[in-house]
C-alpha cells in the first residue's frame, strides 16, 4: 500500500467515526476514530521507507513489526517518538490527546464504549490545533 492510500483510508475512518458519533454508536466511532490513527501512523512509516529503503534489510523483521495495531509501537516504527515527546512537552494539550489516543487499540472493536469515551477520543484525533490527526498529517 502507498503513503496516499494509508492517508485516505485515515481520511475515511475519520469521517466515519463522525458520521457513527452522529447516529450514536459510541462503540463503533471509538473504534473507527483510533483505526484513523493507526492508518495515519502507516502512512508516516511509509515515508520513512521512502527516505530510508534500506531499513527492510537493516532491520530484517521490519516489515513484520509493521503490521500492528499498537498506536507506541507504530509512532516507534515511524521514527516519530523523539519528536513527539518534544512536542508534547511543549504543547500539554497535545500532550493529554495523544494520552487519550494511546489506549485505544485493535481490541476495542470487541468493547462497549460510552458517549464520553467516544467523543473523547475523537475530539482528541481532530482537534485543529492540538490533535494527534493534525500533528500526524504534518509528518505523512
Amino acid at each position: 500500500m502507498t503513503r496516499a492510500d494509508w492517508q485516505q483510508i485515515a481520511e475515511e475512518r475519520l469521517l466515519a467515526a463522525a458520521a457513527l458519533l452522529a447516529s450514536q454508536n459510541w462503540p463503533s466511532a471509538y473504534y473507527l476514530a483510533g483505526y484513523a490513527v493507526e492508518c495515519g501512523l502507516k502512512s508516516c512509516i511509509v515515508a520513512r521507507l521512502a527516505a530510508a529503503p534500506e531499513l527492510i534489510f537493516v532491520e530484517r523483521d521490519f516489515s513484520r513489526r509493521c503490521w500492528v495495531h499498537n498506536i507506541e509501537a507504530l509512532v516507534v516504527l515511524a521514527n516519530l517518538r523523539s519528536l513527539r515527546d518534544a512536542d508534547i512537552a511543549a504543547d500539554p494539550v497535545l500532550g493529554q490527546n495523544w494520552l487519550t489516543v494511546k489506549d485505544w487499540n485493535e481490541e476495542s472493536r470487541y468493547a462497549i464504549k460510552t458517549q464520553p469515551q467516544a467523543e473523547g477520543l475523537y475530539n482528541a484525533i481532530t482537534d485543529q490545533l492540538h490533535g494527534v490527526m493534525q500533528w500526524i498529517r504534518l509528518r505523512w
